[in-house]
């Protein structure tokens, strides 16, 4: 699948609000099917659906599974470790957030 064709899917799932199915996502961020179900075994993407064959991700855990595979990738750590990135980067996004909603930031 080319970029164009990647950019214009992730494009169509966020205008539409559609659901990937696991073939989907991982056509889209070009991994193995095991890499996402990793992802999934830790928590860090809910799909709705209890077999892999019926997981269907929000469109929103396209992003997400974009930046853990990044995470992974780049600093070659486990789907653990990036679980917990993951989740303090999120909570350093929420405290931004906080604080620019009270004007110290």
């Amino acid at each position: 699948m080319s970029e164009q064709e990647k950019d214009a899917l992730t494009g169509l799932l966020i205008e539409e609000h559609m659901e990937l199915t696991l073939t989907d996502l991982c056509r889209v961020c070009t991994v193995r099917e095991e890499s996402v179900i990793a992802l999934v075994e830790e928590g860090i993407l809910t799909p709705q659906g209890k077999a892999p064959t019926e997981w269907r991700f929000p469109e929103r855990n396209l992003a997400r599974a974009a930046k853990a595979l990044r995470i992974q990738r780049d600093l070659a750590i486990n789907t653990a470790g990036v679980a917990v990135i993951l989740e303090l980067l999120e909570e350093i996004e929420e405290l931004r957030a906080r604080l620019r909603q009270e004007g110290d930031l």
